[in-house]
C-alpha cells in the first residue's frame, strides 16, 4: 500500500519534467564558468530549487486541470486528481508544502550569495515569489493564465530568462548582456516543449475552454509556430557561435543543431495530434541534451577544467 501511495506521489512529480527545469541553470552556471566564476554550493541550491519550483507546477497544474475537468479526456499521461488516485485535498496540502519547501530553498540560496547586499536579497526574492504564484496560477485561480494563452510568455520569461540569467548572476553579482542570447535559446525551446503539449491537448483544451495559442490559431498554425521556435533557437545558436571563431569545440554545437533538426522533421511528419503524444517527452529530453552540450562547449572554452 505506501510502495503505491509513493508511486501516485511519484505521479503526480512528474520526474520526467525535472530535466527540463535545470536545463536554464545548467547553461547560465556554464556561462559563469565560462566567465571565470563558480561556486558549486550555488549551483547545487538553485538546482534543488528549480526541482521545487518544477514539482510545486506539476502539482498545482493536476489541482487546477482536475478541478476544471481538463484532464478527464486527454491524449497524454493519466493526471492523479482526474483518475482519483490522490484527491483534491491532498494536492491542496501538498501544493502549501511544496510552496513552503521552494521559499525555504530560495531563500536559503539567495542570503547564501546577497549577505551584503538588500537590493539584490530584495530583487530575487521578489522573482521567487512570483515563480511560486506563476508556478501555482497557471491553471488554479478564477483566471489562471494557462488558459488564456499567456503560458508560453511565461515559460519563455521563467524558464529561459530568469533560469539563465539569474543563476548566472547569483555566481558572477554581475550582469553580462552576453549570457542574454543564450536566455532567448532556452526559453524558445523550453516554450516549444510547451507548445508541443498544447498541439497534443489542442482538442480537449478546445472542449474544456482552455484557450492555449494552439486553440487560438488552430492545429495547422501552431505547427508553423513551432518552426518558428525551433528554427528561431537554431539561427540564434549560430550567431552565438561566431564568438568562438576558432573554437575546436563547435561540433558540439553542431550536433545540438542536428538534434533540433531532427525534431523538425519528426514534426513535419506528424499529421494528427495523437501524433505528438511521443514527441512531448523526445523534446523535453533534446531539450535537455542540448543544454548539456552547451554547457561542455562553455566548460571547454573556459580552459578551467
Amino acid at each position: 500500500m505506501k510502495k503505491f501511495l509513493f508511486y501516485n506521489w511519484l505521479k503526480a512529480a512528474r520526474p520526467k519534467t525535472i530535466p527540463l527545469s535545470i536545463s536554464g541553470i545548467l547553461v547560465g552556471s556554464s556561462f559563469s564558468v565560462y566567465q571565470g566564476f563558480f561556486d558549486s554550493i550555488i549551483f547545487i541550491l538553485a538546482i534543488v530549487t528549480a526541482v521545487c519550483f518544477q514539482v510545486l507546477s506539476n502539482f498545482a497544474n493536476d489541482y487546477g486541470d482536475g478541478l476544471k475537468g481538463t484532464d478527464n479526456h486527454r491524449i497524454g499521461p493519466e493526471r492523479v486528481v482526474a483518475s482519483g488516485l490522490i484527491t483534491l485535498s491532498q494536492i491542496k496540502k501538498a501544493i502549501i508544502l511544496t510552496s513552503a519547501l521552494s521559499l525555504v530553498f530560495s531563500l536559503t540560496l539567495i542570503f547564501y550569495v546577497f549577505d551584503d547586499s538588500l537590493l539584490n536579497i530584495l530583487i530575487f526574492a521578489g522573482l521567487s515569489i512570483c515563480s511560486i504564484i506563476a508556478a501555482i496560477t497557471y491553471t488554479v485561480g478564477k483566471t489562471p493564465y494557462g488558459y488564456y494563452g499567456f503560458g508560453d510568455l511565461f515559460v519563455f520569461i521563467f524558464f529561459g530568462l530568469i533560469s539563465v540569467i539569474g543563476s548566472n548572476f547569483l555566481h558572477t553579482k554581475f550582469f553580462d548582456h552576453s549570457v542574454i542570447l543564450l536566455a532567448i535559446i532556452m526559453g524558445l525551446l523550453c516554450t516549444a516543449v510547451l507548445n508541443i503539449n498544447n498541439m497534443r491537448d489542442v482538442e480537449n483544451d478546445k472542449n474544456s475552454a482552455k484557450r492555449t495559442i494552439s486553440v487560438q490559431i488552430g492545429f495547422k498554425y501552431s505547427k508553423y509556430y513551432h518552426y518558428l521556435l525551433i528554427c528561431l533557437s537554431i539561427s540564434l545558436l549560430f550567431i552565438w557561435l561566431v564568438k568562438f571563431d576558432y573554437s575546436s569545440n563547435f561540433v558540439l554545437i553542431i550536433f545540438s543543431i542536428l538534434i533540433l533538426l531532427r525534431h523538425i522533421y519528426k514534426v513535419f511528419q506528424s499529421k494528427f495530434p495523437i501524433d505528438f503524444k511521443p514527441l512531448l517527452p523526445e523534446l523535453a529530453i533534446s531539450v535537455f541534451l542540448v543544454s548539456v552540450l552547451i554547457s561542455i562547449f562553455l566548460i571547454n572554452e573556459s580552459h578551467i577544467f
